[in-house]
């Protein structure tokens, strides 16, 4: 198992020895998100990434760093690629589209052909040894900030009358979360997604369809 101490054995970063012609970071970065997807980040060694990523050492430490620093920056590009929806379901109008909008949209990106089940920063994440507590800390600072941004939307919506005055709008997010966490890990171990689907669909439950003010009467 390589680990974060490996830092000591790199490369530097001045001499990209080795680097292949036309070499192109963001699809050895794409190569780098499925070998950890796929292995997790624990069972990824640095000869599986230079071989998924189709560089030797010297080219990885140059432009990626380590182990710990590629997969933060695979994690990065995932996040800015598989995960867009997630700006798509924060601008919808109402709270329960907000919540519609990202599971629908997290089902089909766990479920993906051509691509691992699950979701990156749940499978490689959950997969580290103590000592890369560092990378854990990595994927759950990034899932906290994601549940922040929806518990701000939540909190924008009970402001608005969209949602209960009693919610809790963190509570919600969290509940968001755990739900997209769970379908991810049922989605690793071969559940459809229909199956998946019909899930969020009853999850959907706990947002409340948008509240409608009274029309006002026509004045006389």
């Amino acid at each position: 198992m390589q680990s974060g101490t490996e830092s000591a054995e790199r490369g530097p970063a001045s001499t990209p020895r080795g680097r292949p012609r036309g070499f192109n970071t963001d699809v050895a970065l794409d190569r780098a998100i499925e070998i950890f997807w796929r292995q997790g980040y624990e069972g990824t060694s640095l000869s599986d990434l230079t071989g998924a990523m189709g560089i030797n050492r010297p080219s990885l430490y140059a432009a990626f760093g380590n182990k710990e620093s590629t997969f933060r920056l695979a994690v990065q590009r995932y996040g800015e690629t598989t995960l867009g929806y997630l700006d798509e379901a924060l601008a919808q109008p109402t709270a329960r589209e907000v919540a519609e909008h990202y599971l629908h949209d997290n089902v089909r990106a766990i479920t993906k052909r051509g691509r691992p089940p699950g979701c990156l920063s749940v499978q490689a994440g959950s997969s580290s040894a103590p000592e890369d507590r560092s990378v854990i800390e990595f994927v759950v600072a990034r899932r906290e900030g994601g549940e922040a941004r929806f518990a701000e939307r939540f909190a924008r919506a009970i402001e608005e009358g969209d949602l209960p005055a009693d919610e809790d709008p963190r509570e919600l997010a969290k509940y968001l979360f755990t739900l997209a966490a769970g379908l991810a890990v049922q989605a690793a171990a071969g559940v459809p997604r229909e199956r998946l689907k019909a899930v969020a669909v009853r999850a959907l439950s706990a947002f409340p369809a948008a509240r409608r003010q009274p029309a006002t009467s026509p004045s006389t």
